[in-house]
């Protein structure tokens, strides 16, 4: 059996699971620390299936830790970005265009250096170790502890970077470096941004990962502890304490993954309403549509992979108010929903009063909410199910009938019938999907290389490309024989001499339990 967890800003869901069936679930309040609410949801699991924890295979857990830290700007580690490309890569400096308080955060130090590769693997110049041995000495002084490498290219050639690691390191033993080329796409500055925040995070990753083994061992559970990234995939500790930048957005896809297995359905746009914000986001072929575009995270653009969901600011805990006219949200109680809400005798109108005002819950005191105006009621939960209604619709990518998915715990603030959609469903244990989809999550790799066409065919580049995403798939910890290719693009760029093609290629697997058992 194996246990799924999903951190969220109001409630801490767990699952314990049999294969693919739910043998128990519960939902707690999320606490301020986050690592005390896991404990008690996994004590609380436990004391109810009547499990032992001997039984327990592996736990895997959502959580926002690191989304947290760089929203709050809290936690980050001294970071320097050094960019190796000049003299061609001058024009635009790292962390151009970062939140002044972000870059204060980290440190504000950059530096650029000689280096770099053209796409078809012509050096831009020639790596000055000597340089990079004096911007050692300078981050010794400054008290840097992170440091984010970039070079121009990386993703097609990446020898560079490992060459600037090495220097690094053997000057600073106890430097901590990020690659670009392991973290983002190709985009340079979007690369460069997302490598600078997973430095940064490096540090609170180590934090982090032994809390929640920790957390494991309070419970007694002596079972293989799994982080959820962003991919609707798995990543064990270590990779974790690499690449912490990989779990951001992770929760919204784990609910994706569980509303597909709970529906049996591949192709659906799937709702997720928590206490604090809903969540849209579109599965195709089982797995979460992936974003296209740049995705700005606590001010930044990036451009490593992500979901592509959008957000609004209700939930069960978004404060409703009738003066004026009616309005739900932004402003929500968030994890102190039990205790502010009126129907848990405190003193806020949330949207979870109105839901029991309306008869679509049966929570708390409806006493506390009977002098309620139904016309208000009615009209506060129609703006619900109309605002995400709208928010569904964008989502799509045809004018063919799509199934909308509804999951969460605060999903029952919608109405059966949602505007724009003629099949609403929603499956039985939608309250923790989150939690089931970290319960069932593979393992995945993934790359995005670009290839010189008149340099290699088309049948080696393909080849090559997915090899190296089944390789990563294996190192994150899939099972050998379960990994398969599940996405192959291919796009010609015109812009680039010599028949230029990027190519992305995504390969997925079951996880490998210790021992040689898979967890399917």
């Amino acid at each position: 059996m194996h246990i799924g967890i999903d951190v969220g800003g109001t409630n801490t869901d767990a699952v314990l699971m049999d294969g693919r069936t739910v043998r128990a679930a519960t939902k707690q309040a999320t606490s301020p620390d986050v690592t005390a609410g896991v404990v008690e949801a996994l004590r609380v699991l436990l004391a109810g299936s009547g499990v032992g924890t001997d039984d327990i295979a592996a736990v895997a857990i959502g959580t926002t830790h690191f989304t947290n830290a760089v929203i709050e700007r809290r936690g980050l580690a001294p970071t320097a970005a050094i960019r190796l490309g000049m003299p061609a890569a001058a024009g635009v400096p790292p962390m151009a265009g970062w939140p002044k308080d972000l870059r204060m955060a980290l440190g504000d130090r950059a530096y650029m250096c000689r280096g770099g590769h053209e796409f078809d693997g012509r050096r831009i110049s020639d790596l000055e170790p000597d340089e990079l041995k004096r911007i050692a000495q300078d981050l010794a002084s400054n008290d840097i502890t992170s440091v984010a490498v970039t070079s121009v290219f990386s993703p097609a050639t990446a020898e560079m970077e490992l060459e600037a690691a090495q220097i690094l390191t053997s000057e600073l033993p106890q430097l901590r470096v990020s690659l670009s080329h392991e973290i983002g796409r190709l985009g340079l500055l979007e690369r460069e941004n997302a490598t600078i925040i997973n430095a940064a995070l490096l540090s609170i990753a180590d934090r982090v990962t032994s809390a929640f083994q920790q957390a494991l061992a309070s419970t007694s559970i002596d079972s293989l502890l799994y982080l959820s990234q962003n991919d609707g995939t798995l990543m064990d500790v270590d990779f974790v304490r690499r690449y912490p930048v990989a779990t951001f957005a992770a929760g919204p896809t784990n609910s994706m993954r569980g509303a597909a297995l709970l529906t049996g359905l591949k192709d659906c746009i799937v709702v997720d309403v928590g206490g604090t914000t809903t969540d849209v986001g579109a599965v195709t072929r089982g797995f979460p549509r992936p974003a296209t575009t740049a995705v700005d995270i606590g001010g930044v653009r990036t451009n490593f992979r992500m979901p592509d969901v959008v957000s609004i600011g209700i939930g069960g805990g978004s404060v409703v108010s009738f003066d004026p006219t009616v309005a739900v949200g932004p402003e929500s109680v968030g994890y102190r929903l039990r205790e502010e809400s009126r129907v848990f005798g405190g003193r806020s109108l949330t949207a979870t009063d109105i839901a029991v005002a309306g008869g679509l819950a049966d929570l708390g005191d409806p006493e506390a909410v009977a002098d309620l105006d139904p016309r208000q009621v009615s009209a506060a939960l129609a703006q619900v199910s109309r605002r995400v209604g709208d928010l569904a619709n964008t989502m799509r990518t045809t004018p063919e009938p799509v199934p909308l998915v509804l999951v969460g715990g605060g999903s029952i603030l919608l109405l059966d019938e949602v505007p724009g959609f003629e099949t609403v469903i929603r499956p039985d244990d939608y309250a923790v999907a989150n939690a089931i989809g970290a319960a069932i999550a593979q393992v995945s790799g993934e790359v995005d290389h670009i290839y010189a066409g008149d340099t290699k065919d088309r049948t080696s580049m393909l080849r090559e490309a997915q090899d190296e995403a089944v390789a990563r798939a294996v190192t994150a910890g899939a099972d050998p024989a379960t990994v398969a290719v599940v996405e192959v693009d291919e796009l010609p760029i015109a812009y680039l001499p010599g028949d230029a093609v990027r190519v992305r290629v995504k390969a997925v697997g079951d996880l490998m339990l210790d021992g040689g058992r898979r967890w399917s």
